[in-house]
């Protein structure tokens, strides 16, 4: 394993959050127009940073009441090259807008953080095509080429790891695994799941995670779910087995409506906070190792909050 592993206070036992469904609660409580669901593109003013500060202060304060740790994922999920260049932005200015992203979360880690709460900030990568389709799938090695933009960048800033988001398939999951090991930072990837359990590829989630540990060596601290609400996921975890045991962090969905409803839906659904997080804390019995908790889809602080009191009333 990894030497690094052991930088992360997410790997213990106590209890961390991270946020939740940042485009979402822009988009539908916020009223902005984020293009291609771009948050990283409000550090270009004064004002769309406030907006990002004030969005994460919010769960940053239901961490320290309660006592959690807390993981500050970088607004950068649409800041890799294709996506920048959909937005206009040449390499220089990309570049740019993900280190002010990772000093950003430094700024309110450096508020925050105290021995008896450990914040973390993580780079957020998500993948280069759609995170509900999986399309286009590239090879292993193209995606730690492509993917290696971002991960040499927030370990020049300072990042303390790099998270992957709504992976969808796992060549894609394997190259930015292999990217964050050449940058020399410990790495968590997140899968997509559809509403039967599985990636949007048809593999299981058992499958994949023993693709990518077999091809790096067990490389990536921990395996996460989003963008899938308990209902689409839990059955499957019955099953049981070592895998499991990877299986670190949850950001589930709001909503029981599959991806290609919620693609459809012209108003957000944002579900019943207390279910959604007695829901997650029923999760720690069937996840031996689940100690990061957080939103996708239809989220926000409230689910969050939730999910924080039932996972230490459990």
């Amino acid at each position: 394993m990894y030497n690094t592993f052991k930088t992360l206070p997410q790997l213990g036992d106590r209890l961390f959050l991270t946020d939740g469904g940042l485009e979402t609660t822009l988009i539908f409580h916020d009223g902005l127009e984020l293009p291609h669901f771009a948050a990283f593109d409000l550090m270009r003013t004064q004002e769309g940073r406030r907006t990002l500060h004030a969005y994460y202060l919010r769960y940053l304060e239901i961490a320290q009441a309660n006592g959690a740790g807390f993981i500050l994922e970088s607004p950068t999920w649409r800041a890799s090259p294709d996506w920048g260049a959909l937005l206009g932005y040449s390499e220089a200015a990309l570049a740019e807008s993900n280190r002010e992203s990772i000093a950003l979360m430094h700024e309110l880690k450096s508020a925050y953080a105290s021995d008896r709460m450990p914040v973390i900030v993580s780079g957020c990568i998500g993948p280069r095509g759609d995170g509900y389709v999986a399309d286009a799938i590239m090879s292993a090695d193209a995606a730690r080429d492509y993917h290696a933009f971002q991960a040499g960048i927030f370990a020049e800033a300072g990042a303390d790891m790099v998270t992957a988001i709504t992976m969808t398939n796992t060549p894609e999951a394997i190259g930015i695994a292999r990217a964050a090991e050449a940058a020399g930072l410990p790495a968590a990837l997140s899968f997509t799941l559809e509403t039967d359990g599985c990636l949007p590829t048809g593999q299981s989630l058992a499958e994949a995670i023993n693709a990518v540990d077999d091809a790096t060596g067990g490389f990536p601290a921990y395996y996460m779910i989003n963008c899938a609400h308990p209902d689409h996921f839990s059955a499957m975890l019955k099953t049981g087995g070592d895998w499991t045991r990877r299986v670190r962090g949850l950001r589930t969905n709001a909503s029981r409506m599959s991806h290609a409803e919620l693609n459809e839906a012209p108003e957000l659904d944002d579900g019943n906070p207390d279910e959604l997080g007695a829901q997650n804390a029923a999760l720690l019995r069937a996840l031996p190792a689940l100690t990061v908790l957080g939103g996708c889809c239809g989220t926000d602080h409230r689910h969050v909050g939730a999910m924080c009191a039932h996972a230490l009333a459990a």
